[in-house]
């Protein structure tokens, strides 16, 4: 007896439901793989609550460039675009995704992070590099910003830089500079005030240290200590001999006035 061929038997319902996850698997890797870049816009403005916004963005959620606008909030009154554009490449791994992002009037080589899901949060790996930016960029995130109104560059190095949040607590490792240079404030009629640095040193016990590296007008000091959910911070300000009338409206708002310093308090 000739040995019988068995075959699959498919009915005509079957093979419809065949038909339509074959279809539906086909839809889901077409959205994957080229999810429009608007959706990443949205995201970020969702996430940002409305301090970062990706403008007329181009290319898809993987590839694309787009305007960055940092702004005060949602409807916030003060917005401040980002010179240039900015493009993005994202790739996924078995682990997470790594991005790179080309910002030309800020950073002479893409800026490169990693980021990685842990059990109960997220861990963000910066890969060393540096950058440059305005200092008016910060008049776009609000108070105090949008009312000293700074002007200068701020230069931002790191060095095995990573957060890695656990639940509401955020743990920092590895170090970030940030060089300011030659900032001046709408509040004071001398430009520039000085130059300063914020020093960023990660590890068990996070701490900030602020310096002031050249101040024939403004000195700014202080240190503080990052718990894991709050920084905890205590510094001053004063002004250089013969600089306190150029500079007193200024000490009146940064801080807590006591004579001819201003006391800053954080947390």
């Amino acid at each position: 007896m000739a040995a019988r061929r068995l075959a699959p038997n498919f009915d005509g319902a079957s093979g419809w439901r065949w038909a339509a996850l074959g279809g539906l698997v086909g839809v889901a890797f077409a959205l994957a793989f080229f999810a429009p870049a608007r959706w990443l816009a949205a995201g970020l403005s969702q996430w940002s609550n409305g301090h970062l916004k990706l403008v007329n963005a181009r290319g898809t959620v993987w590839t694309g460039t787009a305007g960055l606008v940092f702004s005060s909030g949602a409807g916030g009154a003060e917005a401040i675009s980002l010179p240039g554009t900015l493009g993005w490449t994202l790739r996924p791994r078995w682990d997470g995704v790594t991005a790179a992002l080309d910002i030309p009037c800020c950073a002479a080589k893409p800026l490169e992070f990693s980021a990685r899901p842990r059990p109960g949060g997220l861990e963000l790996a910066w890969r060393d590099g540096q950058s440059r930016w305005p200092a008016a960029l910060l008049t776009g995130f609000g108070a105090p910003w949008n009312t000293l109104k700074l002007d200068g560059t701020m230069d931002v190095s790191m060095q095995a830089f990573s957060l890695r949040w656990n639940g509401p607590q955020l743990a920092l490792a590895g170090r970030a500079v940030l060089d300011a240079t030659d900032i001046s404030s709408s509040l004071s009629t001398l430009k520039p005030m000085g130059s300063y640095r914020v020093a960023l040193e990660g590890g068990p016990s996070p701490s900030l240290l602020l310096t002031t590296r050249e101040g024939s007008g403004l000195q700014l000091s202080g240190s503080g200590r990052w718990n894991g959910s709050a920084l905890h911070f205590d510094g001053e300000a004063s002004a250089a001999p013969g600089r306190e009338d150029a500079l007193s409206n200024l000490l009146n708002i940064i801080g807590r006035r006591e004579g001819a310093r201003s006391l800053i308090t954080l947390g």
